[in-house]
């Protein structure tokens, strides 16, 4: 990759640990002000964070796991060990976004808790064709 190319994309890394940042803000209720505020930020550096748009240092990244109390080990989670060889492919990254997503959403964090308690395959197949067919509706009325 070029770094001209580089430059206008980020990091895939970068992308991981921000949406991680952003998942775990929002799942414990702190707006992007009061996070920026424990950390003597402008709530725009930590919009650029979150969009890998700037990087994290180190000291950074430990006080953001301070304040969100994780370990810092949780903004990596589900990247490719660096040890393996294996290299973060696009497919994993937009999945994990796809998921960090959902859950950053009231409703989401709900949906992912009570969804694996419907005990059939059945009923659970057609509540995601509910909810499929309910977006496809959205989806042809804002087209």
């Amino acid at each position: 990759m070029s770094e001209e190319t580089e430059g206008r994309r980020p990091n895939p890394v970068d992308l991981h640990v921000g949406g991680r940042v952003r998942m775990r803000r929002k799942l414990l209720g702190v707006s992007q002000e009061q996070l920026a505020d424990s950390l003597g930020l402008t709530f725009q550096q930590v919009q650029k964070y979150e969009r890998g748009a700037n990087r994290v240092s180190a000291s950074k990244l430990y006080e953001i796991a301070k304040t969100l109390q994780v370990p810092v080990s949780f903004f990596f989670d589900g990247l490719a060990d660096p040890m393996s060889g294996a290299e973060v492919d696009d497919a994993s990254l937009r999945a994990e976004k796809v998921v960090q997503e959902f859950l950053t959403t009231p409703e989401g964090l709900e949906l992912a808790e009570v969804f694996p308690r419907i005990g059939r395959g059945r009923v659970r197949r057609q509540v995601l064709d509910l909810v499929r067919a309910m977006a496809d509706e959205a989806s042809r009325d804002q087209a």
